[in-house]
């Protein structure tokens, strides 16, 4: 490629850019940039009480997890003692 066609891409390059940078900066754009930020917001806050959930329920799970091993630890001490008992 000579010269002439090199430039003339570079001035088509900078052009394109000022353009882009206009289009990006305008209000139209800053108003849709405001719109997609708000629904992210609101996506986060969905996720946010969804996980919220889940840990609360993860919560719910450990402790009657824990509720039943420790019954389950009563009752073979129970019967360990019961066993001790009448071997004596």
């Amino acid at each position: 490629m000579n010269n002439i066609g090199k430039i003339a891409l570079f001035a088509g390059g900078v052009l394109f850019g000022s353009a882009g940078f206009k289009l990006l900066g305008s209000r139209d754009a800053r108003k849709a940039y405001s719109h997609v930020t708000a629904a992210a917001l609101r996506c986060k806050d969905s996720v946010m009480r969804g996980v919220e959930l889940v840990q609360d329920n993860c919560s719910d799970i450990l402790a009657d997890a824990k509720t039943i091993n420790s019954e389950r630890e009563k009752a073979a001490e129970e019967k360990f003692i019961e066993n001790d008992v009448t071997e004596e």
